[in-house]
């Protein structure tokens, strides 16, 4: 991965996926934040985010994914984009101001687009409000995917036994470390379920 901005946001990023276990060049073209940085990735380099010639010498077209972590400079990181797919970059990730800056990003090729604060804020709130989902992913305006903890009532019965999908309005895809459960799977305290179903269905499973 190669990283572009490294404020709050990107040296996060970076980091986070280096200790995941991922190659990752941090760039920046502030130097004391890539002397910060460089004890924990991959390699660090001071480098102009929007210059073209400076790109293709770190070899991005080289990288399977970048993200585009510029903070409040929307020209920058616009311009940013457009130079990593033209580079042949085939995933770029970059994070957003508002909507309009989002949809200037996508128009001009980012695959997916980001608001950092905006989406820890939501975390925060879901966390909250429903405490035992741990993640959560918008299929559509209706249909989610979540992460959730298993409810106390659950354990010690299984799929079948507590018919989920029809008492529940939502469907198990799996529990952690064990994917495709089966009707007959015995769910314990302490598991992690993967599921699929409208978000009501979701916000209401406690």
């Amino acid at each position: 991965f190669v990283v572009l901005g490294l404020g709050r946001f990107g040296s996060s990023v970076a980091r986070s996926l280096c200790e995941l276990g991922h190659e990752v060049l941090a760039v920046d073209r502030d130097e004391k934040l890539v002397e910060n940085i460089a004890p924990d990735v991959t390699q660090a380099v001071q480098a102009n985010a929007v210059d073209e010639d400076a790109l293709a010498e770190l070899g991005v077209q080289n990288f399977d994914a970048a993200i585009v972590a510029i903070g409040t400079d929307i020209r920058a990181s616009i311009l940013a984009t457009v130079l990593l797919k033209e580079a042949g970059v085939p995933k770029v990730l970059a994070k957003a101001v508002d909507d309009l800056h989002a949809r200037v990003l996508y128009k001009v090729g980012a695959d997916r687009v980001i608001f950092p604060e905006r989406d820890m804020g939501q975390r925060v709130a879901r966390s909250l409000v429903a405490p035992n989902i741990l993640d959560l992913m918008a299929l559509s305006d209706d249909d989610q995917i979540a992460e959730l903890t298993l409810p106390m009532d659950w354990a010690d019965k299984t799929i079948v036994e507590l018919n989920i999908r029809r008492n529940f309005g939502v469907s198990v895809l799996g529990i952690k470390f064990l994917t495709l459960p089966g009707a007959e799977t015995m769910l314990m305290a302490g598991d992690v379920l993967l599921v699929m179903g409208k978000k009501e269905a979701i916000s209401a499973v406690q």
